[in-house]
């Protein structure tokens, strides 16, 4: 090769003074000639070269924001609680598709049914549903981003109550449409709402007991229990489950009051939870 850059123009190529159309000849040239290179380190500055290359890993290193964190931080969430939304594992496409797959197929049965009737297949089963998503959003069995969370200079409680209000908002607002799909019940289709915030509660509240999978677990059973045990003892077809009456929405009504107020008082306890395998 004949021609090379010339020492000048290598020093104005290195403090970002060469202009067009000699630093589009600088540029093509530098990438194949090993000698211009060579007088290009000679004649930079290291300190300014060394610079850059931090730069250079800084911006491929920094995490991209995704689409739902880029959506909140719009919003106005905070940065880093943004960042702690978007890492919670049950808010994708595979676990929101399920979910919104069992709504419809509950919703479907709960028009089947005779228009005397409950919607109780979609009424037994929305409950469980944010109590099943705040148990996959926490713990290092399910939570694939658990060891991060561990050595995170944050409350555990706070953390936790991030993605439940995360998981509640989600799950809650797919149960509230799905509601809309059941007209003919009017207010009876909303049966479920009180149940599923006391067995999101009353999950939560027994977490640092008996830990995030066996307490929702222990939880969920009970309900399925109890809900067998009310279709045991009801006299007809056409008459609501006994959580679903007058009555049992406000024994449920209770039962959240009373499992939040003990998961505030036991809100310490949750940073010796993700010191350990629970």
């Amino acid at each position: 090769m004949s021609w090379h850059v010339a020492e000048e123009d290598l020093r104005a190529y290195a403090r970002g003074e060469l202009r067009p159309p000699a630093l589009w000849s600088a540029d093509a040239h530098l990438t194949s000639c090993a000698r211009c290179r060579e007088v290009l380190a000679e004649v930079s500055d290291p300190v300014a070269l060394d610079a850059g290359w931090d730069r250079l890993d800084t911006e491929l290193d920094a995490p991209r924001a995704g689409l739902l964190e880029g959506l909140l931080v719009r919003l106005g969430v905070a940065g880093h609680t943004a960042r702690l939304l978007a890492a919670t594992p049950v808010l994708r496409g595979s676990w929101l598709g399920a979910v919104v797959a069992v709504l419809l197929l509950s919703v479907g049965a709960g028009h089947a049914v005779r228009g005397g009737e409950f919607p109780t297949p979609f009424l037994a089963l929305a409950p469980l549903l944010p109590l099943a998503g705040v148990a996959l959003s926490y713990g290092p069995v399910l939570d694939p981003t658990y060891e991060m969370t561990v050595v995170a200079p944050m409350h555990g409680f706070r953390l936790l109550m991030i993605r439940t209000v995360a998981v509640l908002a989600v799950v809650l607002g797919l149960n509230g449409l799905a509601t809309l799909a059941l007209p003919a019940y009017g207010l009876r289709a909303l049966a479920w709402l009180l149940p599923a915030l006391a067995l999101t509660a009353t999950g939560l509240a027994l977490t640092p007991r008996l830990g995030p999978v066996l307490a929702p677990s222990l939880v969920g059973g009970a309900w399925l229990g109890l809900l067998l045990t009310a279709d045991a003892l009801r006299t007809g077809a056409d008459v609501p489950l006994a959580p679903f009456t007058l009555a049992g929405q406000g024994v449920a009504a209770t039962v959240a009051a009373l499992a939040a107020g003990l998961l505030f008082l036991l809100r310490d306890r949750f940073d010796l939870c993700q010191g350990r395998a629970v």
